[in-house]
């Protein structure tokens, strides 16, 4: 009986047995788009290939990774060769990829990429350019094709959750290559209705149906914009240019108008929750106050009024009884100052103060002039000594002893040395001078 039952490495390995024999599976021409591109450390790439319809992973081993003359990355369209074979760690069949090319959409990703390269280094994408939205918009401006799913759902969103938002529709092609024009045209357009909000967008679709969102004067229009702008573009997986300048993004439509108004409900509950703070806030004003009435109403104060002025008037006996005794003390302590005042030596002898004044004064003065001839003398001796010093280096005196000057070219001569045989020479004496000539010259050898 248990011999029926198979374990499931069995039925992969039968599984894959049977689709490595398929000779239609040995070799498969697939287009698609990637998407979860991932490139593992040794080379290999891992990525799902995926269409509107469904998806299957794919692995591209280093030998061939190393031959695409071009990068793979998330988005691109694709046109694959390999095969299809199962994968017997998760049971899931995928495709080894041997080649790959560029599918022509492949090329709009790339300009795609390099378009949002070059704007987002001129700043347009930086976050401090973002202008915020409006919590409670009173009038909302959509931009989008007037049918189709995606006004719908904005429109019942809004009605649903802010019914008290009015909304203006600026009917735009969202596709082919006269929409980006025209979504340019009604931006600038409803930039001039003094909106709260503008939503621009539409549904989900193929990177070709959405390329007028990619475009550049679109992604500028949207920057310079006065008026906050939500971009709502395709489904959550999709990311347009218009996305990123935008000062919000969408996931979808419908998200777009989620985040734009907000939710009647939730006002209400909120409001509803305000409402029972401000009340419990009021009895618990009313019930502190009601408190502090009865306090009063029962206090000493109140209940016994009279006790409260026997109080204060024996407190006021008491002061009054001790500023009297102050007033008499102080008066007290000045009548004896005015006595001592009065009774103090130089009120009853005012004679004898001028006396003793008169006699220090007198006594200075002694001193003063005793020391004024004292510096007097001292001086006149240090003048007579240096006069006396004078005296007794004076040359004159020398003259008038007996002794002369004897000088050449105005130069006193005090060596017989410093004289030569026909020098003219000039001889002062006391009452006079000569002028000589120097005939002979005898010296006087003393140690002789």
């Amino acid at each position: 009986m248990n011999d029926k039952y198979i374990t499931v490495g069995q039925l992969t390995r039968y599984i894959k047995f049977k689709i490595d024999k398929d000779e239609h599976l040995n070799q498969v021409f697939l287009r698609g788009e990637i998407s979860n591109f991932k490139a593992h450390t040794r080379g290999h790439l891992y990525f799902t290939i995926k269409d509107e319809e469904s998806r299957i992973n794919a692995v591209m081993f280093a030998n061939s990774a190393a031959k695409l003359p071009f990068p793979p990355v998330d988005g691109m369209k694709i046109m694959v060769v390999g095969k299809v074979s199962v994968y017997e760690a998760t049971g899931g069949y995928q495709i080894y990829v041997n080649e790959m090319i560029e599918d022509g959409v492949g090329n709009l990703y790339i300009k795609y990429e390099k378009l949002k390269k070059k704007l987002e280094e001129e700043g347009l994408f930086n976050q401090e350019h973002k202008k915020n939205i409006p919590k409670f918009p009173n009038k909302i401006g959509i931009i989008t094709a007037p049918t189709g799913a995606a006004i719908r759902d904005i429109l019942s969103t809004i009605e649903r959750r802010w019914p008290l938002t009015e909304t203006i529709l600026f009917p735009s092609l969202v596709q082919g290559e006269s929409a980006a024009p025209e979504i340019v045209k009604q931006l600038k357009k409803a930039d001039t209705y003094n909106l709260d909000l503008i939503i621009v967008g539409r549904g989900g679709g193929s990177i070709e149906d959405m390329w007028c969102f990619n475009d550049e004067e679109v992604a500028r229009t949207i920057f310079n914009m006065n008026t906050p702008i939500i971009s709502a573009v395709g489904h959550e997986i999709d990311f347009t240019i218009a996305d990123f300048v935008a000062d919000l993004r969408a996931p979808t439509p419908t998200g777009a108008a989620e985040m734009a108004v907000p939710n009647r409900n939730d006002i209400i509950k909120l409001l509803n929750q305000i409402n029972i703070r401000i009340n419990q806030n009021i009895n618990n004003v009313l019930i502190y106050n009601r408190e502090k009435l009865n306090t009063l109403v029962n206090s000493y104060v109140l209940k016994n009024p009279i006790n409260i002025y026997r109080q204060k008037e024996e407190k006021f006996d008491n002061i009054f009884e001790r500023l009297q005794l102050s007033i008499s003390s102080i008066v007290l302590q000045n009548k004896e100052k005015l006595n001592y005042l009065k009774n103090s030596y130089i009120l009853v002898n005012p004679d004898k103060i001028y006396t003793d004044k008169k006699i220090k004064y007198n006594t200075i003065i002694d001193n003063l002039k005793n020391n004024i001839n004292k510096i007097i003398d001292n001086k006149k001796n240090i003048y007579l000594n240096k006069i006396n010093k004078l005296e007794a280096l004076n040359p004159l005196l020398t003259i008038k002893r007996g002794y002369n000057v004897t000088r050449k070219n105005n130069i006193i001569i005090s060596n017989i040395n410093n004289l030569n045989k026909d020098d003219n020479i000039n001889i002062e004496f006391s009452n006079g001078n000569i002028d000589a000539k120097v005939l002979n010259i005898n010296l006087i050898n003393k140690g002789e």
